[in-house]
């Protein structure tokens, strides 16, 4: 059966808001559609709980470690394959539509003389993507510029509506009005209760589902396609058009995830971002009160635009040939752990949704159920490849195919942890804590009991009980009775640091292949005599000996 792959990404969007994943108040019907439909795996994690790396570890299937892309604008080696390379040589279109926070090899490129505008040059730059459209979604300006240089197309189409410039991404889609009339910044939490001061239908949700959706209707009877559609929603700035700002009120807000304790001897490195101008903006209640009701919102018009994005689908005979993935590239922390945004380990940051619909009937055993297998962003690489007819080039390709457990089979060999890494180099942090680039590195590994996590510059390490403690309120790091477990937690560390994840240019099938083919070429070493060797191996070696000429 061929399919179409619809591969949707939320930005900064919680694993539990969802209706499906247990939140009381924020229903998500469509969201909850899909799940019904296919598989949710409810232990899903990114590779990195910050934009840029984590999505680099999507789009090439590959660990952070690996990647190297280790941060926001780290840029993606030039070298690295990535789900564009792998499908299209399946036959399947690779799509762009929305942001990926990808940065290029500018000098990579330029040492291969891989022009920008090239073909080959334009998917190096583009993470391998073709682009319908791309549309990071952080437009804003500061007193050195824009934060983000590219061409915005959704400013262009705001101009186009008549929304006044220079920066209508800022001052209308991402800003209220104050009772003044002056710009009332998304930037500022305070606002996030007013509605943006743009017409719903022209904010950025709705302006990408039109994108997807006429993207959708060019390809319907074309090569079959990976559509990424990645939307920057729900990512602050904590603003959202009417009637969504006004859906949710402080009643609706579940009750925070945070003790006293986490802040009695904490982590330095813990300590450093809790205490950060985010973190502290997130002790306040008030912070919460004012941000969670926008945040929900944004969710609830995510969802309401999914539904657009299945209408679609159902209307155009599509569904039936559609595998559709659901996810985002980390979390959010909401105040809980005295923390805002995301950075660390916690289940908030690092764990997201991750929902997949499969149309064939080899996955009809499974539909509405929910996985708790350890399952890592880096697996939807290989699970699009096995999609796509193709097998899964294991020596390039670090995540598995989640495909057995859409099938309703138990993997024996699957995965006893998973991994999460972080760089803090070009944080405030690092900077607090005096480090070194070389050692702002974190690296979490979860079991299905345990959460650690492991700092590079002689920290202690950090360690949770997730059976009897599944809140993370009790680091148990420093903990004499629990010496064992973080034994062997650094023994896991440990196997994964010792992966063979270099060698991505011969396989270990062609390896074992080529075992002993050079004595063919003409190569025979370690032998004193002929003994053993057969007589076709010595057929070059062996006959009368050649005269010398004579030179006189």
């Amino acid at each position: 059966m061929t399919k179409n792959i619809l591969f949707i990404m939320y930005d900064q969007l919680r694993f539990d808001y969802l209706s499906c994943a247990g939140h009381p108040h924020l229903q998500t019907p469509n969201f909850d559609r899909v799940a019904a439909k296919g598989v949710r795996f409810d232990r899903a994690y990114v590779q990195s709980p910050v934009c840029g790396a984590s999505r680099m570890s999507y789009y090439t299937g590959r660990y952070v470690h690996s990647h190297g892309a280790q941060w926001n604008n780290h840029p993606l080696k030039v070298g690295e394959m990535t789900l564009g390379d792998h499908l299209r040589k399946l036959g399947m279109q690779t799509w762009l539509i929305g942001k990926t926070h990808m940065k290029a090899d500018a000098e990579g490129m330029a040492r291969l003389g891989l022009a920008a505008d090239s073909v080959i040059g334009a998917r190096v730059s583009e993470c391998g993507f073709d682009v319908w459209v791309r549309d990071d979604g952080l437009n804003a300006e500061g007193p050195d510029g824009f934060y983000d240089r590219r061409r915005s197309p959704y400013n262009e189409y705001l101009l186009n509506k008549g929304y006044a410039g220079p920066n209508p991404w800022h001052d209308s889609a991402n800003a209220g009005v104050t009772p003044d009339g002056d710009i009332a910044s998304g930037f500022l939490m305070q606002h996030a209760d007013k509605p943006a001061n743009v017409r719903e239908e022209d904010s950025e949700t709705p302006w990408l589902t039109d994108q997807a959706i006429a993207f959708m209707q060019d390809h319907k009877d074309g090569a079959p396609w990976c559509a990424h559609v990645s939307y920057i929603k729900p990512h602050w700035p904590y603003i959202v058009p009417a009637p969504y700002h006004a859906m949710y009120d402080t009643g609706q807000i579940q009750k925070v995830v945070r003790a006293p304790q986490e802040r009695e001897n904490p982590h330095p490195v813990y300590e450093a971002f809790l205490n950060g101008i985010i973190g502290k903006a997130f002790h306040d209640d008030k912070v919460r009160e004012v941000v969670i009701p926008a945040y929900m919102g944004l969710i609830k018009q995510c969802d309401d635009h999914l539904g657009r994005i299945l209408e679609y689908l159902d209307d155009s005979g599509q569904m039936d040939s559609t595998m559709i993935v659901l996810t985002s590239d980390h979390g959010d922390y909401m105040g809980d752990h005295w923390m805002g945004e995301k950075d660390l380990f916690h289940e908030p940051s690092v764990k997201v949704p991750m929902i997949i619909f499969d149309p064939s009937p080899e996955a009809d055993a499974t539909r509405g159920t929910v996985c708790n297998a350890l399952v890592e962003s880096i697996d939807l690489a290989a699970t699009f490849i096995e999609t796509a007819g193709g097998e899964v080039p294991a020596h390039i390709v670090e995540g598995r195919s989640l495909m057995p457990w859409i099938r309703g089979e138990t993997p024996d060999d699957w995965r006893e942890f998973a991994i999460s890494e972080y760089d803090y180099s070009g944080t405030g942090a690092a900077v607090k804590l005096g480090m070194a680039p070389k050692d702002c590195r974190l690296f979490m590994v979860v079991t299905h009991r345990w959460k650690f996590m492991h700092a590079e510059g002689g920290f202690r390490p950090m360690l949770f009980d997730l059976h009897n403690d599944p809140d993370e309120l009790e680091d148990l790091g420093e903990s004499d009775a629990h010496k064992a477990i973080i034994a062997q937690m650094y023994d896991h560390l440990f196997t994964w640091a010792r992966r063979m994840s270099q060698r991505t240019t011969i396989s270990d099938a062609t390896i074992t292949e080529k075992r002993g083919a050079s004595r063919r070429r003409g190569i025979v070493l370690g032998a004193y005599d002929a003994e053993g060797i057969s007589d076709e191996i010595l057929s070059k070696y062996v006959g009368p000996a050649p005269e010398v000429p004579d030179v006189t």
